[in-house]
């Protein structure tokens, strides 16, 4: 079993940066590939980015290619998202999620989930 939760959510304007970040615990976290998913209203949850248990193959949702940066720290058993450049449309609660489908974008197949935080982003 892996614990996730998530931190660093708040209200920002159009354009400016945010970080989030997630604390892992449990067995074996190093193993598994970590994700951030996001669920705006009325929306399906969609991918972010992933990255792989090497620290190294990262992946992105093209919606957020060239603006969010995802990254971890094994020894820290820690997940990152930097987001930058943020808009309206980034408006969503954020979920950190650890698995073994790295690669894969449908939420259903990634086993473990964070509480979520909430991310605003005022126009």
């Amino acid at each position: 079993q892996v614990q996730l939760v998530e931190s660093g959510g708040g209200l920002v304007q159009a354009g400016d940066s945010l970080s989030l970040s997630c604390v892992a615990s449990g067995r074996d976290f190093n193993r598994y590939a970590a994700a951030w998913f996001r669920q705006a209203p009325g929306k399906e949850r969609e991918f972010v980015a992933a990255v792989l248990s090497n620290e190294i193959m990262t992946s992105y949702a093209d919606s957020v290619k060239g603006r969010f940066t995802i990254s971890r720290d094994n020894e820290k058993n820690m997940v990152y998202l930097q987001m930058a450049s943020l808009k309206s449309e980034d408006t969503a609660v954020y979920y950190c999620v650890a698995g073994t489908r790295y690669g894969v974008t449908d939420y259903r197949l990634w086993e473990y989930w964070g509480q979520g935080t909430q991310v605003t982003v005022s126009s």
